[in-house]
């Protein structure tokens, strides 16, 4: 008997045994900034096994190029770009490109960031400049990116990455709050204008979740804080945002357009 997480099977002791199965994205061609490592690669390798074909951008082509070369091995269909995705241009070519090989590209998940924690008075030009143009200015172009290869008959999504920050006020966060803050504006505003041209645009906003880029700064003990102050007491993992991911693109979220999907063990509203 078939169910929309897998199927049920019947053994001899007259016990149900449920299978689980990978969401089907079999149908599906996306584009993933930041997929060198991190939130990004893991749900680059995870929309792969549920039979996505991926474009893995990153600025830095070793990582980039690593995900890849995994994905590929254990059967996977995946391709590498690099590039800096704050710049519009490098953005639109890459995306390009893809759809070249691709064909059409139906979902872009808009996931680099540059992360930096500083004291307010501590914060200088090149910083700003960098973390706006990647965590805000980004997003703009990869809608621009979508519109411009998604196929109209299918319709497309994007996912934005945001973050508990915008509901908080963490010290030593200020401009990555405000990227936050802006990601949430904007999946609302381009989920209104957009959603009549089939395009449904939603944002997954994941708990702290120890990858390599942030585990650089921030220590075990903060993270063990953290985890205290989480209702269901415990820090994010990677496979909770990769599934959240993979939902919202999936049959069974066709009418869910503009909404926040906080992974975050309750974060949000502690």
């Amino acid at each position: 008997m078939l169910t929309m997480s897998g199927f049920t099977a019947f053994n001899p002791t007259y016990k149900f045994i449920t299978v689980l199965m990978p969401t089907d994205l079999s149908n599906q061609i996306i584009l993933i900034t930041g997929a060198g490592r991190g939130l990004g690669q893991h749900a680059a390798h995870h929309l792969a096994k549920c039979g996505a074909i991926v474009g893995a951008a990153d600025i830095d082509p070793k990582t980039c190029q690593e995900t890849v070369a995994d994905i590929r091995r254990e059967g996977g269909k995946a391709y590498a770009y690099c590039g800096d995705m704050s710049d519009r241009d490098t953005y639109m070519e890459i995306a390009a490109r893809f759809a070249g090989v691709s064909g059409r590209i139906d979902c872009i998940i808009n996931n680099a960031m540059l992360l930096r924690y500083e004291p307010i008075a501590d914060i200088r030009t090149d910083v700003l400049d960098k973390m706006l143009a990647i965590g805000v200015n980004a997003v703009i172009w990869g809608a621009q990116a979508l519109l411009r290869h998604y196929d109209p008959e299918r319709g497309g999504n994007i996912i934005n990455m945001a973050s508990p920050v915008v509901h908080r006020g963490y010290p030593n966060t200020a401009v990555y709050s405000a990227v936050k803050g802006a990601v949430v504006a904007l999946t609302k505003v381009m989920a209104t204008e957009l959603g009549p041209r089939r395009i449904r645009v939603n944002a997954v906003s994941p708990a702290s979740v120890p990858t390599p880029g942030a585990i650089g700064m921030v220590s075990k003990e903060e993270y063990a804080r953290r985890a205290a102050t989480i209702p269901l007491r415990r820090i994010g993992r990677e496979e909770d945002n990769s599934n959240a991911i993979a939902f919202l693109l999936s049959d069974e979220a066709s009418f869910i357009n503009g909404e926040v999907l906080n992974v975050d063990g309750g974060a949000a509203i502690s």
